[in-house]
C-alpha cells in the first residue's frame, strides 16, 4: 500500500534527480575534450585552461558543461550565456543584491562572482594563493579600489584606499606575513557576517555606517568597544549623536597607524591638534553640548602643552589624563579627571603627588591667561617688560643717533641728499611692514605672527596693513621716478646705468678675495655692488606691483583672465617676496652694516653723510674736491 509519506518520498526523490541531472548532452561533453582547444596557448582568442589550472580549484571534480550549462555540443557558439553560480550557491546568490551603493546588475562596473573569486582557478579562501585569502584581499580589491578613473565615475571620494591600507599597521602585519588575523577589506566591509554583501556607510545595516563602526571595530578589539562604550562619547552615539566620534573619527579609516607611530593622528605630539582639537575646538559643537571654549589654546600654552608641542613624548597629553577610550566628564565619579582620581591620575607621572596639587588647573581660561596670583605675576610681568625694555630702546636709539653725529674722524662726504634719505626711509619702513604682513598669512601659526596679529590670524588688520603699505611703497616708486626727471635725478641714472667696467671690477673683486691679487679695485660713485641692488629693486617693485593687482583684484579679474593665472601670480609673489627679504638680508645689509670696514653701519642714510675715509675705501674712483662735498643722491 502506497502510504502519503512513501509518495512524498518518491515525489522527492524524483524532483531531486529533476535538479541534478546534468542537461542533456552534457554527458557526452567530457572537460578533456574542452582542453583539446582551450588547452591550445597560441590561440589568442580562446581562454586558456588546462588540467594544472583546475586541480587545485575548488571545481576539480566537476565538467566544464556544469557550470556552462548551454553548451550541448562541440565546437560551441562563441557567444555563451554567463555562467550562473546561483545553481549551486542559492544562498549567497540570494545576499548579494548591493555593492557599495548601486544594486547588482544595475551598472556594468559592480564586480561579478568571478572578480572576486576568479573563474576556473577558485581555491578556498585559506588557501595562500586563493583571491580571497585575507592576503590576497588588497589585491582582488585593488582591481577596481585602485582605478582613479572608476571611482570619478562613481563618485567614489576615496580615490586611492588600497595603497593608504598597505601603509597601515593592519596592511603592514597582512601583507608582511607577520599576523593572518589582522584587518583586511573583508573584515571591516562585510555586512552581516557575509563578503556579499557589502553595503555604503549610508545604510544602516551597513558595519562602516557610522553607529556601527564601534561594534565593526570590536570584532577584534573586543576590550577597547568596551571601554569606549562606557566613555562618553559612545554612551552620545548609542543616543543616536553623529556628532560624537567613533573609532575611525580619531585613528583614521583605511590609513591606521600605531599610536607610536610620529605621523599618527593619536600619536603623543599630534593627539591634541590633531584629533582632539576639531572637536573641542569647534563653536558649534561647544556651544551645542554646553562644553567649554579654547580648551587647545590653554593647553598648548601650559606647560605640558609646550613639551608636547616641542615633540616630547612622555609629557601628559590630552589622553594622558583623559584617557582614550573610556573618557567621561569631570563630573562622573569614575573619570580620570574627577577630583577624587586627580591624585591617581597625575600621580602615573608624578609619584607621591598631593592633592592640593594635583587639583591646580591645567586648562586655563585662555590663551596666555591666568588665575589667581599666577595672573597677577603675569600682568606685573607685562608692564615690566614694556616699560624696562622700552625704556632701554629709547635710550640706545637716543645714544645711538647723538654718537653718530658725534664720529670724531674729520671730513664727511655727502652721500644722499634729503629727498633721497626721505625716499629710502619710506622704501625701508613699507618693505619691511610688507615682508612681516604678507608672510603672517603663509605662516600664520608662527608665534610671532600670532604675537602681532592675534591668535586667530587678524585677517582684517593684517591685509588692511598689507595694502596700505603696498600703496605707500608704489607712491615711493612713482615719487622715485618724477625724481629721475630732475637735474640731479638724471645725474643718479646716468652713474647707475650699467657698464662694461662693472664686470671687470666684479672679476677684479674675486681675484682679491681669493688672494689672486693684492690691489682692491676703486669703484666710483656706484659700484657694482649698488647697482645690482638698484636694478634688483626696480624689477622687483615691477613684478611685486602686478602680480599684487592681480590678488587685490581678484574676484574681477578672474573673469578677464585664462584659467589657473591667479594661481601663477600667488606663486610669483610668493617666491619674489622670498627672494627679494633673502637679497636684503645677505646683499644689502652686508655691504651697509656688516662689511668689516664699515660695521657698524653707513650713517649716510641717516645723516646723508659717510666719513672721508670710509668713502675713500668704498668708493676710491670717485674724486671728491678737498673743498666740495660729493654730489648727493
Amino acid at each position: 500500500m502506497v502510504t502519503p509519506a512513501s509518495r512524498a518520498r518518491g515525489l522527492l526523490l524524483v524532483a531531486a534527480l529533476l535538479v541534478w541531472a546534468p542537461p542533456t548532452g552534457a554527458e557526452t561533453i567530457p572537460t578533456s575534450d574542452c582542453l583539446e582547444c582551450h588547452g591550445d596557448r597560441t590561440d589568442e582568442d580562446t581562454p586558456f585552461v588546462t588540467e594544472a589550472t583546475l586541480e587545485p580549484s575548488v571545481h576539480a571534480g566537476f565538467d566544464c558543461v556544469d557550470c556552462h550549462s548551454d553548451i550541448a555540443e562541440l565546437p560551441h557558439d562563441e557567444e555563451l550565456a554567463p555562467v550562473s553560480c546561483g545553481q549551486c550557491h542559492e544562498d549567497e546568490v540570494e545576499v548579494y543584491k548591493m555593492h557599495g551603493r548601486v544594486a547588482v546588475g544595475a551598472d556594468p562596473d559592480i564586480p561579478t562572482c568571478a572578480s572576486c573569486h576568479g573563474s576556473h582557478d577558485i581555491r578556498p579562501s585559506n588557501d595562500e594563493a586563493s583571491w580571497v585569502n585575507p592576503r590576497n584581499l588588497p589585491d582582488t580589491c585593488g582591481n577596481c579600489h585602485r582605478d582613479t578613473d572608476l571611482a570619478k565615475l562613481h563618485d567614489i571620494k576615496l580615490k586611492r584606499p588600497v595603497e593608504v591600507y598597505e601603509t597601515s599597521v593592519h596592511g603592514r602585519a597582512t601583507l608582511g606575513g607577520s599576523m593572518t588575523f589582522a584587518a583586511t577589506c573583508n573584515d571591516c566591509h562585510s555586512s552581516g557576517g557575509t563578503a556579499h554583501r557589502i553595503l555604503g556607510p549610508g545604510n544602516p545595516e551597513s558595519t562602516i555606517n557610522h553607529f556601527n563602526i564601534p561594534a565593526t571595530c570590536g570584532r577584534c578589539h573586543e576590550s577597547i568597544e568596551r571601554e569606549y562604550r562606557q566613555g562618553i562619547h559612545g554612551q552620545l552615539t548609542e543616543r543616536g549623536e553623529t556628532d560624537s566620534p567613533v573609532c575611525t573619527t580619531c585613528h583614521g579609516e583605511h590609513g591606521i597607524l600605531p599610536h607610536s607611530d610620529p605621523r599618527a593622528r593619536v600619536s603623543p605630539t599630534h593627539v591634541a591638534e590633531a584629533t582632539c582639537a576639531p572637536c573641542h575646538e569647534s563653536a558649534f559643537l561647544n556651544e551645542k553640548y554646553g562644553l567649554p571654549a579654547g580648551r587647545l589654546a590653554s593647553f598648548v600654552d601650559s606647560y605640558h602643552g609646550l613639551k608636547s608641542k616641542a615633540g616630547d613624548t612622555r609629557v601628559a597629553n590630552c589622553a594622558s589624563c583623559h584617557g582614550a577610550h573610556r573618557i567621561l566628564p569631570s563630573a562622573d565619579e569614575r573619570s580620570t579627571v574627577n577630583p577624587a582620581n586627580l591624585v591617581n591620575t597625575c600621580g602615573s607621572c608624578h609619584p607621591g603627588i598631593d592633592t592640593a596639587l594635583a587639583t591646580t588647573k591645567i586648562h586655563e581660561t585662555g590663551p596666555g591667561e591666568r588665575t589667581g596670583f599666577a595672573r597677577l605675576f603675569t600682568r606685573i610681568y607685562l608692564v615690566l617688560i614694556v616699560l624696562i625694555i622700552g625704556g632701554m630702546l629709547l635710550y640706545v636709539t637716543l645714544d645711538w643717533l647723538r654718537q653718530l653725529r658725534s664720529l670724531p674722524g674729520g671730513r664727511q662726504v655727502a652721500r644722499m641728499s634729503p629727498n633721497a634719505i626721505a625716499q629710502h626711509a619710506f622704501l625701508a619702513v613699507t618693505f619691511v611692514t610688507l615682508v612681516v604682513s604678507g608672510f603672517a598669512l603663509r605662516y600664520n601659526e608662527s608665534w610671532l605672527f600670532q604675537m602681532l596679529f592675534g591668535w586667530d590670524g587678524g585677517s582684517t588688520v593684517r591685509g588692511f596693513v598689507h595694502r596700505t603699505a603696498a600703496v605707500v611703497f608704489t607712491a615711493t616708486c612713482i615719487w622715485h621716478l618724477f625724481y629721475l626727471r630732475t637735474t640731479s635725478g638724471r645725474r643718479f641714472f646716468r652713474d647707475m646705468w650699467p657698464t662694461l667696467e662693472d664686470f671687470g671690477q666684479f672679476t677684479h673683486m674675486m681675484q682679491y678675495n681669493l688672494g689672486k691679487r693684492d690691489d682692491r679695485p676703486k669703484f666710483r660713485r656706484f659700484g657694482y655692488v649698488e647697482k645690482a641692488e638698484y636694478w634688483a629693486l626696480l624689477w622687483g617693485a615691477v613684478v611685486m606691483f602686478v602680480t599684487g593687482v592681480f590678488l587685490w583684484f581678484d574676484n574681477r579679474l578672474v573673469h578677464w583672465v585664462p584659467k589657473g593665472a591667479l594661481d601663477v601670480m600667488l606663486v610669483i609673489h610668493f617666491y619674489e617676496a622670498v627672494l627679494a627679504t633673502l637679497a636684503i638680508a645677505v646683499w644689502h645689509l652686508y655691504s651697509t652694516v656688516f662689511n668689516p670696514a664699515i660695521y657698524p653701519g653707513n650713517p649716510a642714510w641717516i645723516t646723508g653723510k659717510m666719513p672721508e675715509e670710509m668713502h675713500h675705501h668704498e668708493h676710491g674712483g670717485e674724486h671728491v674736491p678737498p673743498e666740495a662735498p660729493a654730489e648727493p643722491a
